[in-house]
């Protein structure tokens, strides 16, 4: 509660911001110099400084919006025991923080992303102009999640909803939905693989074309073949003027528009729900991806971008168990106090304060390029297989 309380002011700002604007102008994109900014907004929102006065050694952590609030409290406990360090932290969808690295070629400390995936597709496959190499050549697998479908006491049907009938209501012209933008935010991608993998469990292959079909200016498309579905995402996305759905940049700016009624329904991560104390239906886990066990089961709904922002590669995202991953990128300026944060995150004290946060670290930390890593990483960590 007292963590909540301390983020207060950052969930006014993201609602103030999104009942700002109800349009999607041309995307903006915000960097270390300037406040956050939705890349579907026009309106900033500052979520952590991005300057501070004092001669110590800067840490600029990008992180996905899923872990702004147990980072809050990692960056306010790591201080603490480091004070020569001071941490600045801006959060955004997890595509988005990548392209902060890999195209805008910001001195970045520590990369956290959601999925995992994004390191080698975006990362290692990007060469730093400075150094000639990857800007990563591994990450350490951290944490999961799972998807959830978040909602309030006032959404319409709330009393109808169940693990069966979701995205009949979602579909439904007067309920409000809102989805992170899947170009920008891994939830945004996984939430629209939420819908044809319950397509798949249940045998009924309607359901995601009902929920998207005339919501956008570009249609977004499925193609099935041969038990493998393939979701087309076109390279403008914006909603059209009678839809129910609304685009926002990042999972964490829907929070602010569910709490002040402006939403009745987003799919989110269950640890993110549960931070924001909203009402929570649980998916059962051939939908939500926190299944190891279901990897074969997911893995047959695929998404790709038309998006044409990635000059080297054609992002595609295959449905698999959510893993979130981190990495110190080759153009760091401060890597051993980003081996520091790393260590203290999967140390004891980041172990609790995620875990008190309902986001509980992997029991151990697998690594892929675990040759590559720093020696002191490589000491709380093991070769992925």
């Amino acid at each position: 509660m007292q963590t909540k309380n301390r983020l207060l002011p950052l969930y006014l700002f993201v609602m103030v911001g999104m009942l700002a604007t109800a349009c999607q102008p041309t995307i903006s994109v915000p960097y270390s110099t300037e406040p956050l900014v939705d890349p579907t907004s026009s309106s900033p929102v500052q979520l952590s400084p991005t300057a501070k006065t004092g001669e110590k050694t800067p840490l600029v952590v990008f992180a996905a919006g899923s872990l702004i609030i147990p980072f809050a409290e990692i960056e306010t406990a790591f201080e603490a025991k480091y004070q020569d360090i001071d941490v600045l932290a801006e959060y955004h969808g997890s595509i988005q923080v990548m392209r902060h690295v890999t195209e805008l070629h910001e001195p970045i400390d520590v990369v956290a992303t959601a999925d995992a995936a994004l390191v080698p597709m975006l990362m290692y496959a990007t060469t730093n102009p400075e150094t000639g190499r990857p800007y990563a050549n591994w990450f350490i697998r951290f944490a999961g999640n799972k998807l959830a479908l978040a909602f309030t006491p006032g959404s319409r049907y709330a009393e109808e909803l169940t693990v069966e009938n979701w995205p009949e209501i979602l579909s439904r012209s007067d309920v409000r939905y809102g989805l992170p933008d899947p170009r920008f935010d891994a939830a945004g991608y996984r939430a629209m693989m939420a819908f044809v993998l319950h397509e798949n469990s249940i045998q009924r292959y309607d359901l995601f074309k009902t929920m998207y079909k005339d919501q956008f200016s570009f249609p977004v498309t499925i193609f099935r073949e041969d038990g493998h579905a393939l979701i087309r995402i076109p390279e403008i996305l914006e909603t059209k003027s009678d839809s129910h759905v609304m685009i926002r940049g990042a999972s964490v700016f829907l929070i602010a528009l569910l709490e002040s009624g402006d939403l009745d329904y987003a799919v989110e991560y269950e640890s993110v729900v549960k931070q924001h104390g909203l009402e929570m239906l649980e998916l059962p886990p051939e939908v939500n991806m926190g299944s190891e066990e279901l990897r074969d089961f997911y893995k047959n709904v695929e998404v790709r971008m038309d998006f044409q922002r990635f000059s080297t590669v054609e992002p595609h995202f295959i449905a698999e168990p959510i893993e979130y991953a981190i990495t110190i990128p080759d153009s760091s300026p401060n890597p051993q106090a980003a081996e520091l944060f790393i260590q203290f995150l999967l140390g004891d004290e980041g172990k609790a304060i995620m875990s008190k946060n309902y986001h509980p670290l992997l029991e151990s930390f697998p690594a892929n390029g675990f040759e590559n890593m720093p020696a002191a990483l490589q000491s709380i960590s093991y070769p992925e297989k």
